[in-house]
């Protein structure tokens, strides 16, 4: 780096805004000013434990790879601007590295009196949060963070590289079938194609086929400690409908416990855009939805923590057990059940030849990078399939919408219909289902759909398919345990027979079992919508305060 030759570079849709003189004042009260000279290294690649710094005077460059011959310059921040992004309010390790480039001063804020001060102060907090989730988006679309290195056939190279994606970590997948450098790279770090998959974290921590838990841990997502008493209420899933209940739960009083099984957001963190939820007129990412719901319920006091998967309900002594794939056991008086559903497979030949590298159920930034310049298949007819034509539009050659039916309007949204009409970039085939996948290396090269009224098959250019054809509800493990409806939704209310000795009619959202309860998509007749899960996640809340009352029990005793 040669210092003091470095220009600022201009804000990007609100990641960097310059903080007022007012909200500088603000946090003086609760940092130290420190002098900076060039080369000063403020944050290293890899480190945890940080300050939240701003710029007071001088410049301070963002590097990946700083010190290595892969150095990137990432960005370049100037006075009134602050270091930092989503990682360090989750307690992630940073992806990047910030040297002074020119020298200066900036303000040193500690983390916990970060926190404190943007509770008080709403307006400043949003600034930081806002900032902060879109350079994380940034990073992610940017190809930056851990590395991972793997063969597009491996399963383990499908879950890494889904787990990093469902928890919005940034990351790049390096091919070892396709990328010339792979093998090189794995030379240098001293590691055999018979290991992989690997990630790799900063320049030297290299993980060989790491579990989801391992690769949790050593990136900072959070983890499990066993309670030391038992639980007001545990929620079984980390969708909109668990996220709202932690966040009601927890700001209530009670002692709240999270589980998913992958990572936190639900179906609806694979959604590009949601423009259909009240507060939003312009839309809103199901991953920022969710990562603000994370931030505030950990706020409150919840503890959320993935990969985390519950394998049995139990009850005993009064209590309910919540069973952990580790063996180990949650007493809790309550359980909020949000475990959702999750995406239908395509019956069709040689779908799991190109699963992980050609057919997707999820369309955000990370397989929109992959669509550039490409011809795609959607296939489905509701909101999903919807968002994703429409968002993938902005990026592939070509947009085709297969649905089975005539009418686009019969399960999507009226705003939806209106945007796909009227773009040019997507074409709707309608009474069309798949029969084929053509490709070969695992690449796919076109779709054959067959028109389900004349039975005539057209051959569709395709490097990538993307299917939102419905969902199956995740109640596997509770098989025997709740009334489930003939498609295995839980029963809740009326519909939902009392397990005996009670014989109470189970309030709106409880299930078969009193103190158990179901909302979101996982709850038999719910309506599959964002704002009705939130919505049932924070009724859900009041029913557990309600069933503690009836029970004698308040929260904590």
């Amino acid at each position: 780096m040669t210092s003091g030759t470095l220009a600022e570079t201009p804000d990007v849709a609100g990641a960097f805004p310059r903080l007022g003189d007012d909200q500088i004042e603000a946090l003086r009260r609760y940092g130290e000013r420190r002098p900076t000279r060039a080369g000063d290294v403020l944050v290293r690649e890899g480190e945890r434990h940080r300050d939240f710094f701003v710029v007071l005077a001088g410049t301070v460059a963002i590097f990946e790879g700083y010190g290595t011959a892969e150095e990137r310059l990432v960005k370049v921040h100037g006075p009134g601007r602050f270091l930092d992004e989503l990682g360090l309010l989750t307690g992630q390790p940073s992806f990047v590295s910030a040297v002074v480039d020119t020298p200066g001063e900036v303000l040193a804020v500690p983390l916990p009196a970060l926190r404190e001060l943007v509770s008080r102060d709403p307006r400043l907090g949003d600034v930081i949060l806002r900032a902060f989730i879109c350079r994380r988006e940034m990073l992610i679309g940017a190809v930056s963070g851990i590395r991972l290195i793997g063969s597009r056939f491996s399963p383990d190279t499908r879950r890494l590289r889904e787990f990093a994606a469902r928890n919005r970590l940034p990351h790049t997948w390096i091919d070892l079938d396709d990328d010339a450098g792979a093998e090189a790279l794995l030379r240098h770090m001293s590691v055999t194609p018979t290991d992989t998959p690997v990630v790799i974290l900063g320049n030297e921590q290299v993980l060989r086929n790491p579990t989801n838990a391992e690769l949790a841990h050593i990136i900072g997502l959070p983890t499990r400690d066993p309670p030391e008493s038992e639980l007001d209420l545990v929620i079984v899933g980390a969708g909109p409908a668990g996220l709202a209940a932690a966040v009601y739960g927890a700001s209530e009083g009670l002692t709240t416990v999270v589980l998913d099984a992958i990572g936190t957001g639900g179906q609806a963190s694979t959604s590009a855009r949601i423009e259909n939820y009240l507060g939003f007129p312009a839309g809103i990412s199901g991953a920022e939805l969710a990562d603000r719901a994370v931030i505030q319920a950990e706020k409150f006091g919840a503890t959320i923590t993935v990969p985390t998967a519950a394998t049995g309900l139990e009850q005993r002594d009064g209590f309910h057990t919540v069973r952990i794939e580790d063996g180990t056991e949650l007493r809790t008086r309550t359980v909020v059940i949000a475990t959702g559903a999750r995406y239908r497979r395509l019956d069709v030949p040689r779908l799991d030849e190109f699963e992980g590298t050609s057919v997707y159920y999820a369309a955000t930034i990370v397989e929109a990078r992959l669509c550039l310049r490409q011809p795609v298949v959607v296939v489905g007819g509701g909101n999903s399939a919807g968002q994703a034509a429409v968002y993938l539009a902005q990026h592939a050659a070509a947009v085709r919408l297969l649905i089975r039916h005539d009418d686009l309007g019969r399960d999507m949204s009226r705003y939806l219909v209106d945007q796909i009409e009227r773009d040019p970039r997507v074409e709707v085939l309608r009474r069309a289902a798949v029969r084929e996948l053509v490709g070969r290396d695992g690449q796919l090269e076109a779709v054959i759909a067959e028109d389900t009224h004349t039975g005539v098959r057209h051959t569709l250019d395709a490097s990538l398919l993307f299917v939102f054809i419905g969902a199956q509800p995740c109640t596997g493990w509770l098989a025997g345990r709740l009334a489930l409806d003939d498609h295995g939704y839980v029963h809740t209310g009326p519909a939902a027979a009392p397990a005996p000795p009670s014989d109470r009619q189970p309030d709106l959202l409880e299930t078969s079992r009193p103190g158990v309860f179901a909302v979101g998509d996982v709850r038999s007749g719910s309506i599959k919508r964002v704002a009705s899960a939130v919505g049932e996640g924070a009724m859900a809340v009041r029913l557990v305060h309600e069933h503690l009352a009836r029970t004698g029990r308040s929260p904590g005793r």
